[in-house]
């Protein structure tokens, strides 16, 4: 079954290049389109889609009024919003997840980050732009200060391979190329992470590993 999708954005152009990417894909499938918030709360809450695509500036409610309305903490039946914008203000980014975000992808973003995007929404996973991943990250570890918890079973070398990529703010098939495993390999390892370490999604395998201190030493790749 394919998933649906909602777009939310002012500009047409921005909308029909969205639904262009996304429907080129054989198992996404674009349900409606709204120009500004208050069209997109009406036609999300009247389709039910599985996942709403939202820009952050937008006429009348914003993005992350959007997504509060749609998700945000006490929302009955939430939806799923990734926010898809031009602006990676630290403001926007916090704002968004506060609200109940659970993407946070940049219109400069490739084709598979966005599809990815919506697929890790669907899944009920978490995926942002791995700039704004790392930029956000890197300042949560310093202020760390309680002790982070350890997994309940030993992780293995593939796993913490896995784990410093995610960190690194690789995405599922750059991972898989990376360490030559199929993309089922690197979703099954994702699973058995997450469940060894208590978390829900692959951000949090991220701040995991940042907050752990796992990458101080790490070098970028």
């Amino acid at each position: 079954m394919s998933i649906r999708v909602l777009l939310a954005d002012d500009q047409a152009m921005i909308r029909s290049g969205l639904r262009l990417i996304l429907e080129d894909q054989d198992d996404i499938t674009v349900v409606g389109e709204a120009a500004d918030g208050a069209e997109a709360v009406e036609l999300a809450r009247r389709l039910r889609p599985d996942v709403c695509l939202v820009d952050i500036r937008m006429p009348g409610l914003d993005g992350i009024d959007v997504t509060r309305a749609l998700a945000g903490p006490g929302t009955t039946d939430p939806l799923r919003v990734v926010i898809v914008t031009t602006f990676d203000l630290d403001e926007y980014v916090h704002g968004a997840l506060r609200a109940g975000a659970v993407g946070f992808v940049l219109k400069g973003a490739t084709p598979t980050l966005l599809t990815e995007a919506v697929r890790a929404a669907h899944a009920g996973d978490a995926l942002i732009s791995p700039s704004i991943t790392l930029r956000l990250l890197r300042d949560l570890a310093p202020a760390r200060t309680t002790s982070v918890a350890r997994p309940a079973q030993p992780l293995s070398a593939r796993e913490m391979e896995v784990i410093h990529a995610i960190a690194r703010g690789r995405t599922n098939l750059e991972i898989a190329a990376a360490l030559f495993i199929t993309l089922s390999t690197v979703k099954s390892h994702l699973a058995t992470i997450q469940n060894k370490l208590g978390v829900r999604n692959r951000v949090e395998i991220a701040a995991w590993a940042w907050e752990s201190r796992l990458m101080d030493s790490s070098a970028e790749r």
